[in-house]
């Protein structure tokens, strides 16, 4: 094949870093929920077994505790997780420079130049998983194809630990043109019920639905869509990927639903803090705000609007997404997570004043929060809503 890329995904993640922590855990049942002390909290990751028994991510703990009444339950434990994927990445680099984080628990590695050095592509695909079980303690599978795309859609093939190989096209489209449509990378519960308006139902009726018609509903989404179906893809393996910050997000899984705007409008608030707040510290403004959204049955919305100048300010990102909110959401809808994000982001060279100083005041007013928490840290000083019951601060 022209190209040869891999890309490692972690079984189980979360759980797993916490059985490699724990090792009479192995194979045992363990979740990483939100607040296992709370009936509220929902499962964030859960072993094999678990997911055997029908624990899935986004479910209640009490209903995990009901499947799973033996599981041992573990609280998120970020740094842990962290430390793991960066020894991970560091196995990676053993064999080529050429590696691209995708998320915290999955990376890809273009093995095209190297296979001279290290064997066929099988060979380096089970040496790796190999070296990260051994050295690190967690399981993952490997997919190996021509492309990035190719690559993930084999790793998801065959779980747990598990080399998958999809050298050709033909051999993608073998494996994947009869599987339904929900299969493919990028199609979520949103486009599948789209989808099935057009009488598309496996990824093969996408790949050869006309694509001028998917262009026309949904413009470059839906070629892009049409070339994911048929296997194209171009994006090469970008080590430098995470160097420039291309946008600052942060997104809560909350331990309860909430409806109304009022209180969702609590937790933008907190999240517009958050995110303004490491905009400044990497020196950066931006001028789109983005706001996500996923109720209870796990369906995402994520909208974004530009701004009138690139803002690195709370209020102008608070003010911005919650225009969204109420745009884009129904109001007695549920929500399960809240994510605010600022993109397009630039480095800050100057400061934009308006007319009657309200800028200039609001800037003040930050820069004297950034003083105090840089001082005493980041919860010595936060706004008044944050003292209510709903808020990620009692949380």
């Amino acid at each position: 094949m022209s190209r040869v890329i891999v890309l490692a995904d972690m079984n189980s993640f979360f759980a797993s870093c916490h059985q490699a922590e724990n090792p009479e855990l192995e194979g045992k049942e363990v979740v990483v929920a939100g607040d296992p002390e709370r009936r509220s909290g929902i499962v964030l990751a859960s072993s094999y077994p678990c997911k055997a028994k029908g624990v899935r991510t986004g479910m209640a703990v009490w209903e995990a505790k009901r499947l799973c009444p033996e599981a041992i339950f573990f609280k998120p434990h970020y740094s842990l997780y962290v430390d793991y994927s960066t020894r991970i990445l560091g196995i990676m680099r053993d064999f080529t420079d050429l590696v691209e984080p995708f998320s915290i628990d999955e990376a890809f590695m273009d093995l095209t130049g190297v296979i001279h050095l290290f064997g066929p592509p099988l060979q380096i695909a089970t040496q790796l998983k190999e070296r990260i079980r051994s050295e690190v303690g967690v399981f993952c599978s490997v997919g190996v194809g021509p492309n990035k795309l190719i690559a993930k859609m084999a790793a998801s093939l065959r779980k747990p630990n598990a080399v998958t190989m999809l050298p050709t096209l033909e051999d993608y489209r073998k494996a994947f043109y009869k599987r339904p449509v929900r299969d493919l990378f990028g199609v979520g519960a949103r486009y599948k019920q789209h989808l099935s308006y057009f009488n598309i139902h496996t990824i093969g009726e996408l790949a050869n639905f006309p694509v001028e018609v998917l262009k026309k509903r949904w413009g470059k989404n839906g070629e892009m869509l049409w070339y994911c179906a048929r296997g194209i893809d171009y994006s090469p393996v970008m080590p430098t990927s995470l160097d420039t910050s291309k946008s600052i997000g942060q997104q809560r899984t909350l331990p309860r639903d909430l409806r109304g705007f009022e209180k969702i409008k609590v937790i933008i608030l907190e999240l517009s803090e958050i995110v303004s707040r490491r905009a400044r510290q990497g020196g950066y403004v931006g001028r789109t705000a983005f706001l996500t959204l996923r109720d209870t049955q796990l369906n995402f919305l994520s909208r974004a609007m530009s701004m009138m100048e690139p803002t690195d300010l709370p209020d102008d990102i608070y003010q911005t997404a919650c225009r969204l909110l109420e745009k884009h959401w129904e109001e007695p809808w549920p929500v399960r997570l809240v994510g605010v994000t600022l993109s397009n982001l630039i480095k800050k060279e100057y400061q934009q004043f308006d007319l009657f100083g309200r800028r200039e005041r609001q800037m003040k007013l930050v820069s004297a929060c950034d003083a105090i928490r840089d001082r005493f840290g980041e919860a010595a000083i936060f706004r008044g809503v944050s003292l209510l019951d709903y808020s990620l601060r009692r949380s």
